[in-house]
């Protein structure tokens, strides 16, 4: 079975990918019934008690590894800015994306530097022809995404923003995405903009079918789940402090409902 390949079917049609960040959520959205799921750095992090981009590059591939051979379904993953700097380093990080069972990932052109936060244009190209390059040279399918960040580090520049993401698709990336957008406009522009499927982080507001209308394949939440589960525990740590009460345990997915669901995994 080519997961590689049933992930790349998967963009025919607008698919929502959530984002586990451990063994059990991924176990859980399987279940559910979703198709493929996709790592979150700044959720797996959190769940170390990290800030997002403290996860070093081999333990994020380890994190990778364990959830891919968790599930049945394809597993994409979010390597923020890949191994390294370099060209060279992006495609070593397709090799190591690959050999962690992964049916694809994402590279972002944010450099990890909050003085210079995105890599100049024809570095960031060529770190995408390199990833694509490595992508090619597998065996069997791998889906890449080249990610534009510019909206997500105070750069709200759109025209920079389509013409990064035109030329990581002249340099073969499978998918484009520019997380940070913000409204449906903004989604249907970049669409518009490109011929490759296009992923979009939700926030609220967004719909599947609004997102589809726009042109958008592949809806993915990013660190959303992680936080909304993080808030929800605060929610019920105030409840206990400031009232006393424990009525958030009726909101809580049965026991043997979760018993049940890991004993069978």
């Amino acid at each position: 079975m080519d997961k590689g390949k049933i992930f790349r079917d998967l963009h025919a049609s607008t698919f929502i990918i959530p984002n586990p960040w451990d063994i059990g959520t991924a176990r859980l959205l399987e279940s559910s019934g979703f198709k493929a799921l996709a790592t979150t750095s700044a959720g797996y992090a959190f769940s170390r008690g990290l800030p997002d981009g403290g996860v070093g590059f081999e333990a994020m591939i380890q994190h990778c590894r364990e959830l891919a051979g968790a599930v049945g379904v394809p597993v994409s993953a979010d390597l923020e800015k890949g191994k390294g700097d370099s060209p060279a380093s992006a495609g070593e990080t397709i090799f190591a994306a690959e050999a962690a069972g992964l049916a694809g990932c994402s590279i972002e052109d944010h450099t990890g530097d909050p003085d210079k936060p995105i890599y100049e244009f024809s570095h960031a190209v060529e770190r995408v022809a390199a990833a694509v390059e490595a992508a090619r040279a597998l065996k069997r399918d791998f889906v890449f995404t080249a990610r534009a960040e510019n909206f997500l580090w105070n750069r709200p520049d759109l025209d920079d923003t389509i013409k990064r993401l035109q030329a990581f698709e002249k340099a073969g990336a499978d998918v484009l995405y520019a997380p940070g957008l913000t409204d449906v406009e903004t989604v249907r522009t970049i669409c518009s903009a490109v011929s490759k499927p296009v992923n979009v982080l939700v926030v609220p507001g967004f719909t599947l079918a609004n997102l589809a209308e726009a042109g958008a394949k592949r809806i993915s939440l990013g660190s959303k789940l992680t936080t909304y589960a993080f808030g929800m525990l605060q929610k019920a740590s105030q409840e206990m402090l400031e009232k006393g009460t424990f009525d958030f345990a009726r909101d809580g997915m049965p026991f043997a409902k979760l018993q049940g669901m890991f004993t069978k995994a």
